[in-house]
């Protein structure tokens, strides 16, 4: 898996969360929506033929949109958190296709390659070194231990 495709999934794991987070305000205006369909469904029911007691449907009428407005409110409330995360969503975005871009550049870089080279060929010269400094060492103490055998 390379740069590109961690940002992108990056990038759909944000959107996703973006998706997410829009689907709450959705859901509560279509609750109000329903309110208001029960309201006026209300209003066709009590008020009749005659319309006996508008001064009542008002009252009623006024008090759904003052829901209406509380639900409104809320509703913008919650958009405007969904905004700010929005905008810090995409500034991630953002940062994480710099990285990738930054990084990207340094590996292709041949003087990057060279000095990695160069230090692999130095650590690998180091490992060898010791290795034949301990096999030396572990001979010197083998013919001692034998050596001191044979004196017994």
């Amino acid at each position: 898996m390379d740069a590109g495709e961690i940002a992108g999934l990056i990038a759909a794991g944000a959107f996703l969360m973006l998706v997410l987070f829009l689907a709450v305000p959705i859901l509560k205006l279509g609750k109000t929506v329903d309110a208001a369909t029960r309201a006026i469904n209300e209003l066709n029911d009590r008020t009749g033929p005659l319309l006996a007691d508008v001064n009542q449907t008002v009252d009623h009428v006024n008090t759904a949109l003052g829901q209406v407005q509380v639900s409104l409110d809320g509703v913008n409330v919650q958009l405007a958190k969904v905004d700010t995360m929005t905008s810090h969503a995409q500034n991630i975005t953002a940062s994480v296709a710099n990285l990738v871009t930054v990084v990207s550049a340094a590996a292709a870089n041949p003087l990057i390659k060279v000095a990695s080279f160069g230090y692999g060929l130095r650590k690998a010269a180091a490992a060898r070194r010791r290795a034949e400094d301990e096999r030396d060492v572990r001979a010197t103490l083998k013919q001692r231990r034998k050596a001191a055998r044979a004196a017994r």
